[in-house]
């Protein structure tokens, strides 16, 4: 019997080895999926508390961020003058000028520091006029008010001492560019690439969309998200949610109220793209504090969330556009 049954079991253990070997073979390992791309922007980029602000949540996140600056914030009173929009007298701005030439310099030094730490630098025009029915040479003049402001910031103002290699961060540092208003025209697309931009981000999109590139241009577009308890669709856009929730005034009483809305607005339209097709997600601020903050409020909280997970990378649109392009680096300025 004792023999016998060493029999059975090496006749068992025979039939199992057999059965593995006949099995389907394993599976081969899923593709990796791509990490989720989130791009967070600022247009006009004014206040100096706001670009300290965004930079330290930039710090503890490992984001980087796009800012679209506006190059009158580089004019003092004194010096506005140095800027004349198309069909407009000098020293004509819808947004106004820099306070004084003190806050120019703060503002200045701001940027430094920004496109030092890996932030993108981008162009929101100057004096933030509608451009829907400017020329090709409308826009072109307009692009050259900003380079020539950028690049000259510091000796226009009399700020000193100039930072050594700023002229030559200012000359290559700006590849793209947002509208005012997001008013856009054929023109524009004409100037673009004329003027050597490499990005538009000027678009609006039912929802997150890959952007195109076309003449040499990639399309970013805001994409529209469901947001509130209809969830209705809303450009996902600090301004936009400031009209959708108050009508566009101040109801500083509901600031925790709006700030939860658009902070679950967010995760949604983030959620579907980190758990489907893994589409870049783009969100639009501006450096006002709309509603009692409630918009910043919201940023700090979501970006602080999933920012730092390690399959989402919180990047600037150059950042993208160097990627699809071979890999350019951000110009930095001051070492």
């Amino acid at each position: 019997m004792p023999r016998l049954s060493r029999v059975v079991l090496f006749s068992l253990a025979s039939l199992a080895t057999a059965g593995a070997a006949l099995a389907d073979p394993p599976a081969p390992p899923a593709p990796a999926r791509p990490k989720q791309i989130v791009i967070i922007s600022f247009d006009s980029a004014r206040d100096i508390s706001q670009w300290k602000r965004s930079r330290a949540l930039a710090q503890r996140t490992g984001a980087h961020f796009t800012y679209f600056l506006s190059c009158v914030f580089l004019l003092s009173p004194e010096t506005r003058g140095q800027y004349t929009a198309p069909g407009k007298t000098a020293g004509k701005s819808n947004i106004g000028f820099a306070a004084s030439r003190q806050d120019v310099a703060e503002r200045l030094e701001q940027i430094g520091l920004a496109a030092h730490e890996g932030h993108d630098i981008a162009s929101h025009a100057c004096g933030h006029f509608d451009g829907k029915d400017w020329s090709k040479a409308d826009w072109l003049k307009e692009f050259a008010s900003f380079e020539h402001i950028f690049e000259n910031a510091y000796a226009i103002n009399g700020t000193a001492p100039e930072p050594e290699g700023w002229r030559e961060f200012a000359r290559h540092a700006v590849a793209g560019f947002r509208a005012p208003y997001l008013s856009t025209g054929k023109a524009l697309y004409e100037a673009l690439p004329a003027a050597g931009y490499r990005f538009d981000a000027s678009g609006v999109s039912m929802g997150p969309a890959l952007p195109p590139t076309v003449g040499g241009i990639t399309n970013f577009s805001l994409p529209q998200i469901p947001e509130g308890p209809k969830s209705r669709p809303v450009i996902a856009m600090d301004y936009n949610l400031y009209v959708r929730h108050s009508g566009g005034f101040e109801r500083p009483s509901n600031a925790g109220e709006f700030a939860d809305r658009t902070y679950q607005a967010f995760h949604a339209a983030f959620d579907a793209q980190y758990r489907g097709k893994r589409i870049p997600l783009e969100l639009g601020f501006h450096f006002t504090l709309m509603n009692d903050g409630a918009y910043w409020n919201a940023l700090e909280r979501f970006a602080g969330e999933v920012c730092v997970k390690s399959d989402v990378e919180c990047i600037s649109f150059r950042d993208y556009v160097s990627r699809q392009d071979g890999g350019q680096k951000q110009a930095t300025v001051g070492g």
